[in-house]
């Protein structure tokens, strides 16, 4: 078992190295390494690894499924080592990861919120602005919550009008152009901010009101109560609107903007992707056959070229 932890660590060193971050699947994995010893396996077997990945009686298909496909991307690794490591088998269990739905906000959906984020109230009188900032900002850019808090001030230039994303998913990083009004808006941010926190406890572009960086759990909170509040969400709700739908959002007013004016969409979705930190443009394709409207889109105008022909 000791050669298989030593396995483990130079996979994960070499994965991390091309830019994995692999924050969940190495605790999973080192609890497949742990679960090896207790079985007093010496090899890695696709019985084994179908014995932990299905261990649990709560489990979901589909975890298990994952659970699975971390376990076979490490045997691989493996068997170019010690060639009695067994792969098991794709598709050996049938759960598979389903993205979920898009809610498809209207823009007034989008306004709404911004204004009763802007209403709510601290000592510093703060909150307000920055909650209102940071909704509008994720509304109009589609970026990951997570990017947004992460974001420092030397990573907002508001003199070029440039945000610049910085180890991202999949350890990528990327430039985001804003509009001038976006500008506007940041500028008035910072603005604030400076007279109120002069010198701040840390240096992000997002600050709470006690001048640290605002975390992703309190930001869903009161997300979470402004959305009820305005009667996007009910209280109690396990499923409705999400932050992360915000990102949707401006996938999809693009998309629905680009079909209405005639542009190409197919020669201008690789830019759309690049934009929003997709790995690859197949995930952009998803909101083609994710959105009814842009799905009707399409086949329009599918259906015009087969015409024309």
């Amino acid at each position: 078992m000791i050669r298989l932890k030593i396995h483990l660590d130079k996979y994960l060193i070499l994965r991390r190295r091309l830019g994995f971050k692999l924050d969940v699947q190495s605790g999973l994995l080192r609890n497949f390494v742990r679960f090896a010893e207790q079985k007093n396996a010496s090899r890695i077997t696709t019985k084994l690894a179908l014995r932990w990945a299905t261990q649990s009686p709560h489990i979901k298909p589909a975890q298990s499924a994952n659970r699975l496909g971390m376990v076979r991307q490490f045997a691989q690794y493996v068997s170019g080592i010690d060639p009695r490591t067994e792969i098991p088998p794709r598709k050996l269990l049938p759960g598979h990861f389903r993205r979920r739905a898009p809610h498809l906000y209207r823009n007034q959906d989008v306004l709404r919120l911004v204004s009763a984020a802007r209403e709510l109230t601290s000592p510093d009188q703060t909150k307000g602005v920055t909650y209102a900032t940071l909704f509008g900002l994720l509304a109009v850019t589609g970026m990951r919550l997570g990017e947004a808090l992460s974001l420092g001030r030397d990573d907002v230039d508001l003199d070029k009008g440039l945000i610049t994303i910085r180890h991202a998913k999949g350890n990528k990083s990327r430039l985001i152009p804003l509009h001038s009004s976006t500008q506007q808006e940041l500028q008035r941010y910072t603005g604030i901010q400076d007279r109120v926190h002069p010198h701040p406890l840390n240096s992000a572009f997002f600050l709470s009101e006690r001048g640290t960086r605002l975390l992703d759990s309190s930001v869903n909170r009161w997300f979470l109560l402004l959305a009820c509040q305005i009667g996007l969400r009910k209280p109690g709700d396990r499923r409705g609107p999400r932050i992360h739908d915000l990102r949707h959002h401006f996938a999809i007013q693009t998309l629905l903007r680009w079909y209405r004016s005639g542009a190409d969409v197919e020669a201008h979705l690789p830019e759309l992707s690049t934009y929003l930190g997709h790995a690859h443009v197949r995930h952009t394709y998803w909101y083609l056959s994710a959105v009814p409207e842009l799905l009707q889109l399409a086949a329009n105008r599918c259906q015009h070229w087969k015409e024309a022909r």
